[in-house]
């Protein structure tokens, strides 16, 4: 079975992806992205599989994913007695150019560019080096502003210094990636950043990506990790913090500016996402 293309959760206020997973399964396909991906599994039962490797599932598995290296974390059916969730994992995702297009390229990266070259077959962490960068991994979670930055850096630092990384697909494995998928990702995103500030159905959406509806959902809902709706409002309240920040602009214009139909709307909307109120998202960057 080819891998799909997966289109990686981005906000505008953010260079790179980190999420924690908590539920009764990861909610993936067999999928590569362009994205290098650090996986730290907490909590799981069941396997992952790497390029051509597969492998159980336990506490503390820690992982580096290359670029377009095809992989898939899949949680066994939990036990119905046990009322914690089944999955509980860091995910980091990024590119080489997340600090910057040329900052790889400096020479105190030399080690990190080597790492990412090494984990074209997906890395395993072992060792002391997998405590420690697991610990550095739930900090990351929590982390925000230049301290998330650095974190990445301290994370990719350590692993690039280690020898105690294994080899996870074998040498001779090459990927057969469904390249359509990716560019129908792109027309569907590229429509949807160009219409933020007006109405986006997703009859319109559907119709640029040339599938029907109801299958425009399920590919868009296999290839995100979430619905079109969601999608385009975290892509809005992404926007609105960078104005809030930077614009001295009333806070319902941005709300209008970014493609909510009322304040009500917004309010709510960048509560959900954001975790605090326009009103104190920008008192807290005033405040700074």
């Amino acid at each position: 079975m080819r891998p799909v293309f997966e289109k990686t959760p981005h906000s505008q206020w953010e260079s790179f992806h980190c999420e924690v997973v908590r539920g009764d399964s990861y909610n993936a396909a067999w999928h590569f992205h362009p994205e290098y991906q650090i996986t730290l599994v907490i909590r799981s039962c069941g396997y992952r599989l790497v390029g051509d490797n597969i492998a159980p599932l336990h506490s503390g598995d820690l992982v580096l994913v290359g670029s377009n290296l095809p992989h898939v974390w899949q949680q066994e059916r939990p036990d119905r007695a046990d009322t914690a969730p089944a999955v509980h994992a860091v995910i980091v995702r990024f590119l080489e150019t997340f600090a910057g297009k040329d900052f790889l390229d400096i020479p105190e990266m030399k080690p990190v560019q080597l790492l990412l070259r090494r984990s074209v077959r997906g890395l395993q962490v072992t060792g002391a080096t997998r405590q420690t960068a697991a610990e550095k991994m739930r900090k990351l979670a929590d982390a925000t502003g230049l301290e998330r930055i650095s974190g990445l850096l301290s994370i990719l630092n350590t692993l690039a210094q280690s020898d105690e990384l294994k080899p996870i697909a074998s040498a001779g494995f090459v990927p057969v990636l469904n390249g359509s998928d990716h560019d129908r990702m792109e027309r569907v995103c590229d429509y949807i950043n160009g219409h933020l500030d007006g109405v986006i159905d997703r009859a319109d959406v559907a119709r640029e990506a040339h599938l029907s509806e109801g299958a425009f959902s399920r590919f868009f809902k296999l290839r995100t990790g979430k619905t079109l709706p969601r999608y385009v409002n975290e892509l809005r309240v992404g926007r609105a913090c960078r104005l809030l920040a930077e614009d001295e602009a009333k806070i319902i214009d941005i709300a209008l500016e970014c493609g909510f139909a009322n304040l009500a709307n917004f309010n709510r909307r960048f509560l959900e996402i954001a975790g605090l109120t326009p009103h104190d998202y920008r008192r807290k960057f005033q405040n700074r």
